[in-house]
């Protein structure tokens, strides 16, 4: 069975095919990088996370481009307020970069404790002013956009596949329109290419149009087009961007280059609370840093960041994952029960008599591996995937509770965990540390817990010296502290 993706332009599962044989390039829009990163946007870059090591498991040599929103972003999502990073280093007192580049390295933080290989390449949108400038110069030549007052705006009846993504009708869309457009405009769903900056406007640049700044679809075309081509294999985000950005990026690239602009459009449905989508805009998420260290009010414990990664597989990436304590709760005791069935068959594969692997046992793996490889060909299904762990997981301790198993038995079971629930899935690490079971990691977050009430002690009594030095040594056994108004917490990097 090959893989078959939902395409969400054409809506139907299609068989997978890259324009050029045994190479992949995937675009994926990444964090606007003005605050730290939620469980919503946890369910997305693990979803194309999974996506990605799943194409490379076939084989495949993938590019992997997610990009950094750094500008351009405005607080209504489209031509309207301001920038939304602009916007927080306002109540943070902080230079709009210094900020982006603070929230940058958290993203990449929470990503890296999620078990989310990094991009290949992570451009920033500001580091692409210059091509943004020559794609709008290239928009205005061929009649598809227009220069108003120092903005340049894409004329969207110019573009007549405006739509065809999100399945909306232009003259619906103009009826709909909630939000007064700018006198500038044409036409009230023509969207900005680039905006005039006012004078006081910290994050500009100079252009033929006068200083301004580019828009937030602009800049994605930009970048997946620099790095991927002008026509890209798989361009994946969330549902919430489908329109107006993602059917933004489609018009503007397709009316610049005359060929499509992606083969395969992939959407993650989103995190809901109470039913209700997970978002900053509506003041009800949860940091990953809260949901790893167990400091928000809907939350009873702290959770490991695979935990909430196993949480996230165990719904489709097309369908909402309602957030609770109870179901993080339960994806906890389901992660410890793989991690310890996993260390417990490598510790036998390292210490039982050598011979040969069971075949019976051989054929059986086979058939999991099998089993494993339909679902996630059917549209990465990683519920049905993760189930299959899960079977591996009795068939181990069921050779575990016996005394002729075959340390080349366990092997290959260790072998089928770390391409399965390793390789793919992210939830088995390639070693683990000493600590065996529940109670072990308890001492070990109690005796860290300690330390940190030491060093909080040290810092009341001024005493830098001494609370540097236990910042450092934690530092070294790869403990993350932050400080905060309301105290310490403390993290796994």
């Amino acid at each position: 069975m090959s893989l078959k993706l939902y395409n969400s332009l054409t809506r139907t599962k299609e068989e997978f095919k890259p324009a050029k044989k045994g190479r992949v390039g995937i675009y994926v829009c990444g964090p606007t990088v003005y605050g730290h990163a939620h469980l919503g946007h946890a369910k997305s870059y693990v979803s194309f996370d999974v996506l990605t090591r799943y194409l490379r498991y076939l084989g495949y040599d993938v590019t992997y481009v997610q990009n950094i929103t750094d500008v351009g972003h405005l607080t209504d999502d489209a031509d309207e307020g301001e920038d939304k990073i602009a916007t927080a280093a306002k109540k943070e007192k902080k230079h709009p970069m210094a900020l982006a580049e603070f929230y940058t390295r958290s993203y990449f933080e929470d990503m890296d404790a999620l078990n989310c290989i990094r991009p290949d390449i992570s451009p920033r949108a500001s580091g692409h002013i210059i091509e943004q400038i020559e794609l709008v110069k290239i928009l205005l030549e061929k009649g598809f956009a227009y220069e108003v007052n120092g903005s340049v705006y894409f004329d969207v009846s110019k573009f007549k596949d405006y739509g065809k993504l999100s399945g909306r009708n232009i003259e619906e869309m103009r009826a709909g329109a909630r939000v007064k457009p700018s006198p500038d405009k044409r036409n009230p769903v023509d969207f900005a290419l680039w905006k005039k900056a006012e004078p006081n406007h910290i994050m500009q640049w100079p252009s033929p149009w006068g200083p301004g700044y580019p828009g937030w679809h602009l800049e994605c075309s930009v970048m997946a087009m620099k790095y991927l081509g002008k026509t890209i294999d798989i361009h994946g985000g969330g549902l919430e961007n489908q329109f107006p950005h993602h059917e933004c990026e489609i018009a503007q690239s397709e009316a610049a280059n005359g060929v499509p602009f992606a083969r395969y459009w992939l959407h993650n449905n989103m995190v809901t609370v109470d039913g209700q989508k997970m978002g900053k805009s509506l003041n009800n998420f949860i940091t990953l840093k809260q949901a790893f260290s167990g400091s928000h009010e809907r939350l009873t414990k702290s959770y490991s960041p695979l935990a909430v990664r196993q949480l996230i597989l165990n719904s489709h990436y097309r369908s909402p994952l309602d957030f609770s304590d109870a179901a993080l709760f339960a994806a906890q005791s389901g992660y410890e029960k793989i991690t310890e069935t996993v260390k417990a068959v490598r510790k036998r594969a390292e210490t039982t008599g050598k011979d040969k692997a069971d075949e019976k046992i051989t054929e059986q793996l086979e058939q999991l591996r099998e089993k494993f490889e339909v679902a996630m060909n059917d549209d990465l299904n990683t519920s049905v995937a993760l189930s299959v762990v899960f079977e591996m997981v009795r068939l181990a301790n069921g050779l575990l509770g016996g005394a002729n198993t075959t340390a080349e038995t366990f092997s290959a079971v260790d072998d089928l965990f770390s391409k399965l629930g390793g390789d793919v899935l992210g939830i088995i690490k390639g070693e683990y540390g000493n600590l065996t079971n529940a109670s072990d990691i308890q001492r070990y977050e109690l005796a860290i817990s300690g330390l940190v009430e030491l060093r909080n002690k040290a810092r009341r009594e001024k005493n830098f010296a001494i609370s540097d030095e236990i910042r450092k040594i934690l530092g070294s056994a790869g403990i993350v502290l932050e400080d905060k108004p309301d105290g310490t917490t403390w993290r796994f990097r």
